[in-house]
């Protein structure tokens, strides 16, 4: 990537509601399109009062883009080194005082505020660092890794001790994908398949629970264990394939409404939209989701400033790699590792970091032409 100066463009303010006239509406449109697919998706699946939470959820996140739209860009990543450092205090609290959740202690309860996982706003707060110590000096020598994996390892080794592996692999995949994006040589490439090819049997596989060992080895045979753990993939799988083309209808899922899928609400809501929806609804889906990264791949391309790039490549990986496995699981083409469903699945602080991520993106691409 390289910076290019606008030519014959009047720069944008950088911030307030005004500069939107310019903007693009595709990137909300498509959002507005998941979001509406998930809610209904939702409402058949939740199993108590988890869609009015989530309406909820949606209304404090739109408080929340409002203000990022209004803030803009410059003004809102000048506190980019604040959040990093927020996020890996909040970390940090949640080792100490945090609620295990799932053989996870991985959620924080401050007072009076619903609980959240400081995780899933560290994601947003390492794509920012890691543009701005990326944009500043292309990557030639093993030395020039240094500041970009000593942001990447703190929130990584914290997530991973929590332990929450899916989140972990999560902010792997954005500190990967971002220097990725940037510029690797061959040699580097092959060089850190190596070491990863040292580190998860060494490292990793010793410090994993025993519960999220036995998920990565039934992943390779559920029927192994079909009423442990490999039930989930299992049931899953048959929801999918029971719908057929066009699914048994709203709200008539076999599997998913006389409770055979665990978790039909949160990591396991796809195969409820391919239940009662069919292959035709699941496609519909995922074309949703290929426009989505579509356009922001589009917008990536369109910025002048390898900084703004890289904040959007980041945004479209957090985003795109938490589909591509969320839906691997479900079919059983990849191991269970407790990753949602982007802008579909239920949870407040997983719908809410998503949205804040789409919309840093499309402010970022609102204001390409305003200097840093």
């Amino acid at each position: 990537m390289h910076a290019r100066a606008p030519i014959d463009r009047e720069p944008a303010r950088g911030y307030g509601f005004p500069s939107m006239v310019r903007s693009d509406p595709s990137l909300p449109i498509i959002v507005l399109a998941i979001l509406g697919v998930g809610l209904a998706t939702l409402f058949s699946a939740a199993p108590g009062n988890e869609f009015l939470r989530q309406v909820l959820f949606l209304g404090a996140a739109i408080v929340g883009i409002a203000a990022l739209l209004w803030i803009g860009k410059r003004r809102f990543l000048r506190f980019a080194p604040h959040l990093y450092l927020a996020s890996l205090g909040l970390l940090i609290l949640v080792r100490l005082i945090g609620t295990e959740v799932n053989g996870a202690q991985s959620w924080l309860y401050l007072g009076p505020l619903p609980g959240f996982q400081p995780s899933e706003f560290a994601k947003i707060a390492l794509i920012l660092a890691m543009a701005s110590v990326l944009h500043e000096r292309p990557i030639e020598g093993f030395g020039g890794y240094l500041r970009p994996l000593a942001l990447m390892l703190p929130p990584f080794a914290l997530v991973l001790l929590e332990p929450d592996l899916g989140g972990a692999l999560v902010i792997a995949a954005i500190g990967g994908g971002m220097l990725l994006v940037r510029g690797l040589p061959w040699r580097h490439l092959v060089a850190f398949a190596l070491l990863f090819a040292v580190l998860v049997p060494s490292v990793v596989w010793p410090n994993l629970e025993p519960h999220q060992r036995t998920r990565l080895v039934s992943f390779m045979n559920p029927a192994a264990d079909p009423q442990g753990s490999g039930y989930q993939v299992i049931q899953s799988t048959i929801a999918i394939g029971s719908g057929g083309l066009v699914g048994k209808g709203y709200g008539q899922g076999t599997q998913s409404q006389l409770g055979f899928i665990p978790f039909r609400h949160t990591d396991f809501i796809f195969p409820v939209l391919a239940e009662e929806g069919g292959f035709l609804a699941a496609i519909l889906l995922l074309l949703l989701y290929g426009l989505l990264f579509w356009r922001l791949i589009d917008m990536a391309s369109e910025c002048i400033y390898d900084r703004d790039q890289l904040i959007i490549i980041g945004v479209l990986v957090f985003v795109a790699f938490q589909v591509l496995v969320n839906i691997g699981v479900t079919l059983g083409l990849a191991p269970v590792t407790g990753i949602t469903l982007p802008l579909v699945s239920y949870g407040g602080t997983s719908l809410i970091s998503t949205l804040a991520a789409l919309a840093l993106a499309f402010v970022v691409h609102r204001d390409r032409y305003a200097d840093w």
